[in-house]
């Protein structure tokens, strides 16, 4: 009897053991432990404008007569776009990460406006834009990331990301600044595999300035234009971006 328990035992130890030395097997172990790497990213994104609508405006008709008009405008949509680049990690202790990437972000902005003057019943003149951009961005981010478990490692991050907008706007109703600055943050994971680290990641950015150039309606050549392209006295700019990183 003590015999055969000693033996069940055993027997139970060894199947813990064996069951313990089967475990997931961790794809690039001392991945984390660098102190510099590279990658590169890509991905889609959605842009979005929150503008600002100046309300009543006095306009002159053609006969230099003056009425009251009242345009709104507003994006009607979120546009998807995509971006791509490359980054630059430093480790700064097990748990904090410092990120460099610089990125261009392809997108466009569809705006409708809306003349509220009455052209028949229930009906409303309107004009629309495609706000074409194409941002130029170096992000600096803060990352915290969990501990590894198995092969996957979630991770919060913040940081700030200004851009030059490369987009020259000519015939368009409103413009866009060449200078912006977005604050961003978001969430991600690392999934390591046996090759390479990919890593997706959401992440939400907002711009920190006023994005309008207040400058373009003084450009516009076409005097019907004018009415729209004063409409606005301010624009804040958005996005949604999902970024795979393979490092």
């Amino acid at each position: 009897m003590k015999r055969a328990l000693v033996i069940s035992l055993v027997a139970l130890a060894t199947v813990h053991v064996a069951s313990a030395q089967r475990g997931t097997v961790q794809n690039r172990p001392y991945t984390d432990l660098r102190p510099f790497h590279f990658g590169i990213l890509v991905g889609p994104h959605a842009q979005d404008v929150e503008l600002t609508n100046v309300g009543p405006q006095i306009t002159i008709n053609d006969d230099g007569t003056q009425s009251e008009r009242v345009i709104t405008a507003d994006q009607d949509r979120w546009d998807l776009g995509f971006h791509v680049g490359v980054l630059g990690e430093f480790r700064l202790t097990d748990d904090f990460q410092l990120r460099i990437a610089p990125a261009l972000y392809f997108g466009n902005r569809h705006i409708v406006f809306r003349d509220m003057r009455p052209r028949a019943v229930d009906t409303f003149a309107e004009r629309r834009q495609n706000l074409k951009t194409v941002y130029a961005g170096c992000a600096t981010d803060i990352i915290f990331g969990a501990s590894r478990r198995d092969n996957h490692r979630p991770y919060i991050m913040a940081g700030l990301n200004p851009v030059i907008n490369l987009t020259n706007s000519k015939n368009d109703y409103i413009a866009l600044r060449r200078y912006d600055l977005f604050l961003e943050a978001g969430v991600g994971c690392d999934f390591y595999l046996p090759f390479f680290k990919l890593r997706p990641e959401i992440k939400f950015m907002y711009g920190l300035t006023n994005a309008l150039d207040p400058n373009f309606p003084g450009r516009v050549k076409d005097k019907n234009m004018l009415p729209y392209a004063k409409a606005v006295n301010k624009a804040q700019c958005k996005m949604v971006v999902l970024t795979f990183y393979f490092e």
